[in-house]
């Protein structure tokens, strides 16, 4: 904890100095994770990308956000099923539009101890097929940075995103970097689902993986929890939209997530 106070003081001092300021002092973000630690999966958050006014991304003839919130919604079927106990909730149920900050509003307020959010990937080349999966953190390679960055431009489509963000810019390198450190407090176990994750699909989907990977996902940025995005695969891949599309590998990306909660459940409540 020592560590996170120390690095959210520099962030601060960076953050005044360019004129991005956090919503919440480094004391009240503190309190928050230090209150909020739970090791018992009580409740979890299903966030399915986009929706509404903001389809995602597209393939030749299916978007990100109908695909998304399907597997969303499959996935959290599977734990209910499995584990009654758990509250599953979701940040949509249809394909409506809802503002970033209030996704990750949604599982603050219900104490979750865990957030997932479902999407799906494009590349302008479409060679490109497989999965990857994201914790909050600074950006290790250029292509991790534009990931983050069209997954973060959709709050340009919000109606007060300069208030809701605190000037954030979606577009800007250093506005990412300065928000980088924010999941620091659960870090270590963001991680560890992640890579549970990204080994079930090796696994069961027999898929390229392109690993466990960080970038600012503001989506991430304010949940007081374990939280992880997974890209489940190319739309702009013509087979793997096809496989995207299809309930066969929907079901079998919600069922390798969820062998992947499962065990991540099971590691850290016993």
């Amino acid at each position: 904890m020592l560590k996170f106070v120390k690095g959210f003081l520099l962030i601060t001092s960076i953050c005044s100095l360019s004129g991005f300021t956090l919503r919440y002092s480094v004391e009240e973000i503190v309190e928050k994770k230090a209150t909020r630690f739970d090791s018992r999966i009580r409740t979890i958050v299903i966030d399915a990308g986009h929706g509404g006014k903001d389809p995602g991304c597209h393939g030749a003839s299916y978007n990100e956000s109908k695909i998304a919130l399907k597997i969303a919604l499959e996935l959290g079927a599977k734990i209910k099923e499995e584990y009654p106990e758990v509250r599953v909730l979701y940040t949509r149920m249809k394909d409506v539009f809802v503002d970033l900050h209030e996704r990750s509003a949604i599982a603050n307020r219900n104490k979750a101890n865990l957030f997932i959010s479902i999407h799906c990937n494009s590349h302008p080349s479409s060679k490109f097929a497989g999965t990857e999966t994201y914790t909050m953190g600074l950006h290790k390679t250029n292509n991790n940075l534009e990931v983050a960055k069209r997954e973060n431009s959709v709050i340009l489509q919000e109606a007060n995103y300069e208030k809701n963000y605190n000037g954030f810019d979606p577009n800007s390198p250093l506005g990412h970097i300065m928000m980088a450190n924010y999941q620091s407090a659960f870090m270590m176990n963001s991680i560890k689902l992640a890579q549970k994750i990204e080994r079930q699909f090796k696994r069961q989907t027999e898929r390229n993986s392109y690993g466990v990977k960080q970038a600012g996902f503001l989506v991430l940025w304010e949940t007081a929890m374990p939280s992880v995005l997974v890209e489940t695969g190319f739309l702009t891949n013509k087979y793997e939209e096809q496989y995207l599309a299809s309930w066969e590998g929907q079901d079998e990306i919600a069922d390798s997530i969820f062998r992947a909660f499962k065990s991540y459940k099971e590691e850290i409540e016993n």
